[in-house]
């Protein structure tokens, strides 16, 4: 499978051998949020492969914003403002957000009063189950718990997520 996704890619077939979560993420009109899908991910100063390597990114499931759209080429900001092209087949459109400022309490529900059940660093990416009115549910590696979307890059203030 590896050696047909390179044959592909130097063809510019990838996105036919996207996955589904890929594939919706195609689709999409810019800005919106992702996730990059790859442990290696390039980001390219320019929408190609001729284009220089600007930064190489080796952390699946960090967040990224889409800002814009350009064949099979998205330009993406990254959390800390750094802004180039992937390869949408590199990008998920599975939502992820990043622990931002300083350590945070997880709570076990969406209130500063309900019983703390973890602490997270900042830098600490995890998955979104679904926020609204303020809070998220984070699943880092199976641990979960409600934080404050203020806390979070990769969520808008005011979104909801079901």
């Amino acid at each position: 499978m590896r050696l047909i996704k390179r044959i592909a890619a130097a063809l510019g077939l990838a996105a036919l051998l996207a996955s589904p979560q890929t594939a919706r993420a195609q689709d999409r009109e810019a800005p919106y949020w992702a996730s990059i899908s790859a442990s290696r991910a390039h980001m390219r100063t320019g929408p190609g492969r001729n284009f220089p390597v600007s930064w190489l990114y080796r952390r699946a499931g960090l967040p990224i914003r889409v800002v814009e759209v350009y064949e099979n080429w998205r330009k993406v900001e990254d959390p800390d403002g750094t802004q180039g092209w992937m390869l949408v087949n590199l990008l998920s459109s599975e939502r992820t957000a990043i622990v931002r400022g300083e350590i945070r309490t997880m709570h076990a529900e969406p209130s500063d009063a309900a019983r703390v059940v973890y602490r997270v660093e900042p830098g600490v990416s995890g998955r979104l189950r679904h926020c609204r009115q303020g809070w998220c549910e984070l699943d880092v590696h199976g641990r979960r718990g409600y934080i404050r979307v203020a806390a979070l890059w990769g969520v808008d203030r005011a979104e909801q997520i079901r």
